[in-house]
């Protein structure tokens, strides 16, 4: 007897040989080996050459948030004159982010809200509001 394959059948079996995302990887994972790669080039492509960028797990350095504790991603440049900070309060991309920014040795001062109107997160997303934020604190070269 002849077996039959069914069509359905096959293109769900190529569907799900589709690999999967990067954003789709551990938190850990997609943030050091694909985040910070890719924040570290933008920020080189826009005549930032001395970032240095962290990923650590520790304390939100702003006042009344002490206590708090949350997966961070930490830059700072122009021998620590420029600093800013993306916490990922969830250590989920798709979670909740907060921003904040210091200048000349001065303290992290405010909690911003970061991506809060995005529904999809993915890589270039990221990437583009950390430039966006940079952006806009007259920071990138071209400004």
């Amino acid at each position: 007897m002849a077996e039959t394959t069914d069509p359905k059948s096959k293109a769900a079996a190529k569907k799900k040989e589709k690999p999967p995302k990067i954003e789709d990887k551990p938190f850990k994972e997609f943030i050091e080996a694909h985040f910070l790669p890719e924040v570290q080039t933008a920020l080189n492509d826009n005549g930032i050459t001395d970032m240095s960028l962290k990923f650590v797990e520790t304390n939100i350095p702003i006042k009344g948030l002490e206590s708090t504790t949350c997966w961070q991603i930490q830059g700072s440049w122009m021998n620590n004159q420029r600093q800013f900070i993306l916490y990922f309060v969830d250590a989920d991309i798709k979670g909740q982010k907060a921003w904040s920014f210091a200048t000349d040795g001065s303290p992290h001062s405010t909690l911003e809200s970061f991506m809060i109107d995005e529904r999809r997160v993915n890589l270039p997303l990221l990437v583009g509001y950390v430039l966006q934020r940079l952006d806009a604190q007259k920071w990138l070269a071209l400004n």
